[in-house]
């Protein structure tokens, strides 16, 4: 696990046996970008870690937007542990 954070986000990339995961929160408001542990599926954007799909993008700064949108800040605010830059097709 790695994490990054400015102010008031909070950025947490992990991995599970099916999935890399890169999660957010704000002041306790989430958002979390799901890839295949292989690493070439498209991204799922979730309202939560293990929450329902919202949607689905082949670009890395694409699912960072709607993230960013979940959130309430622009996507260049979100912060992104080393580790979670290399996700997106």
């Amino acid at each position: 696990m790695s994490s990054a954070e400015t102010d008031d986000i909070t950025a947490e990339y992990y991995e599970t046996d099916e999935e890399r995961v890169l999660s957010f929160d704000r002041d306790g408001r989430t958002a979390a970008i799901a890839q295949n542990i292989e690493g070439y599926a498209m991204l799922k954007v979730r309202p939560t870690p293990d929450g329902d799909e919202l949607e689905r993008y082949y670009g890395f700064d694409i699912a960072l937007d709607h993230a960013g949108e979940l959130l309430g800040v622009e996507p260049h605010a979100l912060p992104v542990p080393d580790d979670a830059a290399d996700m997106g097709m």
